[in-house]
């Protein structure tokens, strides 16, 4: 679980690596981070930038060194980092590094409901967009050859990361076209749309089942339903069919 902190927002980590370096008063920081493009590696809102570093200040992570003003300009506060600021990033980069933190995206959520819409046009915008992931790759894959011939590997490899998640996202969204095509997605089966082997299991579990067999987490429960209150159909099964077992993305589904 990650530890509850006296600053959240991302952007006092990357305040106090670059003061961390030597003094700086805000809007030079504000400086030294778009010249790094860090708002490409966690989500900035520049905005607040004043706002994170008085809340730092504050939690004794960093100190005012000197104010002076330079003509008509407003006045401008320097600051240092503390020790305790530096043991700060530290325990915060640390936990960053180590410990895997569940992070929706934008297109978890699109998935999570694609059920309201027909198979036809759920493959026609996977394949959108496909299309537009495989231009970024190749982009990035540019980009990235452009900075391993200027920069060491240690300050590229959070570029190689978002490569690597791309190229990984495509390859799932070229395979899950590929079965759509097919006509392999979710049919409405048994409980809100819950394969009959899958329905969750009673209270007691039934005899000789343990009492979590058949049990989905609340997020897998969820989709089901989105998929069974949505569009997407297959003709009846006729009386008599065989059992038959598809997958989808990977996962098997069998209809009995």
């Amino acid at each position: 679980m990650a530890k509850r902190r006296p600053v959240t927002n991302l952007l006092a980590l990357a305040v106090l690596t670059v003061v961390g370096r030597r003094p700086m008063h805000p809007y030079e920081m504000a400086s030294v981070l778009r010249a790094r493009d860090k708002d490409q590696d966690m989500p900035i809102k520049w905005g607040s930038l004043y706002t994170v570093v008085r809340n730092l200040h504050k939690h004794g992570f960093l100190e005012a060194v000197e104010s002076g003003r330079q003509g008509a300009r407003p006045e401008r506060t320097v600051y240092r980092i503390t020790d305790a600021g530096r043991h700060e990033a530290a325990d915060w980069t640390r936990e960053l590094l180590s410990t895997p933190e569940r992070e929706p995206t934008a297109f978890e959520a699109g998935l999570s409901v694609m059920g309201g819409l027909g198979p036809d046009e759920v493959g026609a915008l996977l394949r959108e967009r496909l299309a537009r992931l495989e231009e970024q790759i190749e982009a990035d894959r540019r980009a990235l050859e452009a900075e391993r011939a200027e920069l060491p590997r240690l300050f590229v490899v959070e570029s190689e990361y978002a490569l690597a998640m791309r190229a990984a996202q495509a390859a799932w969204v070229r395979s899950l076209v590929a079965e759509l095509d097919g006509g392999h997605v979710p049919r409405d089966r048994g409980v809100a749309g819950l394969p009959p082997h899958r329905r969750p299991a009673g209270r007691a579990g039934g005899p000789g089942r343990p009492r979590h067999a058949g049990r989905l987490t609340g997020q897998a429960r969820r989709r089901c339903c989105n998929t069974a209150a949505g569009r997407i159909s297959h003709p009846k099964r006729s009386p008599g069919h065989e059992k038959a077992s598809t997958t989808i993305a990977g996962l098997p589904f069998t209809d009995r």
